[in-house]
């Protein structure tokens, strides 16, 4: 319960429809007054960027693990085989010997290697919807990018990336705060789905090494010797859930924002595209695709004078910390020129920071760079950006732009 406060009063418990009707302006609002809320599942969300920032490797805290599935219902079948099995969910020693095999792989050295094919494919996609005046920036664009460029990663036949992120945006849901008991069917189908079709790939890779990523994750988990069946697949799943649904709205949100805009930036990028990576940045920091970091607390935190108990879930809310005036200037405002840190919070922090960030940053990078300078005029049809969610992987609208 909480501890009597200098104000009397109790951090509120929200609904989920509260939050997510308007989560910047809620956010907002609830900071100055208190450290957290209660969400009507019981969880506790965060809201100040330096208790999100130290809570990530507090350790009075660890990486949530089944705890949210519970709490919603779900205690067998694929999803939490899934969770159960995957190193998004594990801590300790379980996280290391799941994590070590793919992570030499995706080193930032290693990833920057992919930046020419990253911006041919951009640019072929541009070109492709050229003669057509507009394109639907989601399912065209954005959405093709993180997945075709995963799917070369990962050994996977480009005629098959429509079938495979079709499978993983029907999981990636169940990481949102939007799905609901009705959608629970769906999900588990495309879990058990995504789950075998990335069991008959590392079954083929295992009978004829092709001197891929994955041959090579399969040779490395075979030596070693440490991860289950099971454990094998769900790696290469969590891999590819990461390396779509998150990138495909961060693309999205970050256009959008731009495009909204009627500063002329633009123009402004076109003509200084130097300053594109500070825009993948700064639109992170103002939209993020993933807006919070879940967590356990494993003792009683206090904070200022309100207490989280130990043993409930923690939602470190990235989302509202980057809006925080105590450690952004007009943090409302969307600044090209904004200073950055070298690790920006958004991708997480100690052991479990994103894997694949410096991918992320890859992609998102040539997809702006791409459009700016193929297509100088591109505007929005008649559409706003349309955003929600105020947790997890946040959803995205689709988003039609044209350029005549």
């Amino acid at each position: 319960m909480p501890m009597p406060s200098r104000n009397n009063a109790s951090p509120p418990v929200l609904t989920f429809a509260a939050l997510n009707a308007a989560p910047h302006e809620l956010y907002r609002d609830l900071r100055p007054e208190f450290p957290f809320v209660q969400r009507e599942d019981g969880a506790f969300l965060v809201l100040r960027a330096d208790d999100v920032q130290s809570l990530v490797s507090d350790p009075r805290t660890r990486q949530i693990e089944t705890e949210l599935l519970r709490m919603r219902g779900i205690a067998s079948g694929p999803v939490m085989e899934l969770v159960s099995n995957s190193m998004l969910f594990s801590n300790g020693d379980t996280h290391r010997r799941r994590r070590q095999p793919l992570s030499r792989s995706f080193a930032f050295r290693m990833m920057e290697g992919l930046r020419p094919s990253v911006r041919s494919l951009a640019d072929e996609l541009v070109a492709t919807s050229l003669c057509d005046g507009e394109m639907r920036l989601r399912d065209d664009y954005a959405a093709a990018i993180p997945a075709i460029t995963i799917a070369s990663i990962l050994g996977i036949p480009r005629s098959d990336v429509p079938l495979f992120t079709s499978m993983a945006y029907r999981v990636s849901k169940v990481l949102t705060t939007s799905w609901t008991q009705a959608d629970l069917p769906d999900i588990e189908a495309a879990t058990s789905e995504l789950s075998a079709y990335v069991a008959a790939l590392i079954d083929d890779r295992r009978r004829q090494p092709q001197g891929d990523f994955l041959s090579d994750y399969v040779a490395s988990v075979d030596q070693a010797g440490e991860l289950s069946a099971v454990e094998a697949i769900m790696q290469i799943v969590s891999v590819v859930l990461g390396g779509t649904d998150t990138t495909r709205a961060a693309i999205v949100i970050m256009v959008g924002l731009l495009l909204d805009r009627r500063d002329g930036l633009w123009q402004v990028l076109r003509d200084r595209p130097a300053l594109v990576p500070a825009a993948v940045l700064e639109s992170l920091r103002y939209e993020p695709a993933v807006a919070s970091i879940p967590r356990l607390s494993v003792e009683d935190i206090c904070l200022d004078d309100y207490v989280i108990p130990k043993g409930r879930p923690v939602i470190l809310s990235t989302m509202s910390g980057l809006r925080d005036p105590q450690i952004f200037a007009d943090p409302d405002q969307f600044n090209l020129l904004r200073p950055v840190g070298r690790w920006h919070p958004v991708f997480g922090g100690g052991e479990h920071r994103c894997l694949g960030e410096a991918l992320a940053r890859i992609e998102m990078e040539e997809a702006l760079a791409a459009l700016c300078t193929s297509l100088p005029r591109l505007q929005t049809q008649d559409q706003s950006l349309r955003i929600h969610g105020h947790a997890g992987i946040r959803q995205v609208e689709e988003l039609v732009v044209r350029w005549r």
